[in-house]
């Protein structure tokens, strides 16, 4: 009998110091930019490899999205691709939150197309005009006769808002153009797309798109840093407040030389 009692005791202890060690873990949501979101994921990956105690949980939505999250209290790090707007700190403030920006990388909007397009090139207002509705057809602008198929972020995302403000001169998309949620999606939908126009950050070219320049610029680590290349932005993660704890522990190790490679290996600009 005792013996048989020694034994049910050994694995009911062995479960009560999981289940302790699990509640020990600092869990840490982060939530926000589709742009920031691969540099977010394969941080947060990293970082939980070497820190046991930390439970990271990386989720998008859009920048808007984000700091709607870190306003109401449901995440701990808003990631955004774009500066937090006035009405937004003073939201905040109404409640008792201070948001505060960390600055992680950099990046270029580039402006793509489906790599069928002859066109190597735009400037800032035939893009506005393209977007805009005054052009339709890429003859209008140095292309084949084909009909421009605009793709264009929602009004959630930090992109649509730098890419309205910086090339739109803020005025309003046409309204034929295909909304997308995601880099990811306007990506694909212009890669499958004949005629196809979208924006994306630097972090989603590839083969399957073709870049063009903006007044004659190409994105690129030196033309961003540089501010030569005219659609250019730093990339946030905010918090409510001076970060403390695992918090700070992880906008540290983004911003480390470590984490800053991370930042170039997913095709972003780091800080240096």
């Amino acid at each position: 009998m005792k013996k048989t009692i020694k034994m049910t005791i050994a694995p009911v202890l062995a479960l009560g110091l999981a289940v302790s060690a699990v509640a020990a873990r600092t869990k840490v949501v982060l939530e926000g930019s589709t742009t920031v979101l691969p540099i977010a994921q394969r941080a947060a990956e990293v970082f939980m490899d070497a820190h046991k105690d930390a439970d990271l949980s990386v989720r998008g939505g859009g920048s808007g999205v984000g700091i709607a999250s870190i306003l109401d209290g449901s995440c701990d790090i808003a990631d955004a691709s774009r500066a937090i707007e006035r009405s937004e700190i003073k939201e905040g403030k109404k409640h008792g939150k201070n948001i505060l920006p960390t600055v992680i990388a950099r990046d270029g909007i580039a402006v793509v197309v489906n790599p069928s397009n002859p066109v190597k090139g735009l400037t800032k207002e035939q893009i506005r005009d393209i977007y805009t509705g005054k052009y339709s057809n890429w003859s209008e602008v140095g292309g084949g006769d084909e009909k421009i198929v605009v793709v264009s972020r929602d009004s959630s995302s930090g992109t649509f808002v730098t890419f309205t403000n910086v090339v739109l001169k803020k005025r309003e998309v046409r309204p034929d153009a295909i909304l997308q949620a995601s880099n990811q999606a306007v990506a694909t939908t212009v890669a499958g797309t004949p005629g196809a126009v979208g924006y994306v950050g630097m972090g989603y070219l590839g083969p399957r798109l073709k870049t063009l320049s903006v007044d004659g610029v190409l994105p690129s680590r030196q033309t961003v840093h540089s501010r030569k290349y005219p659609v250019s932005r730093p990339l946030y993660m905010y918090t409510n407040g001076k970060p403390g704890g695992v918090v700070k522990q992880f906008l540290d190790f983004v911003r480390s030389k470590e984490g800053q490679k991370i930042v170039e290996e997913e095709g972003f600009v780091p800080l240096k």
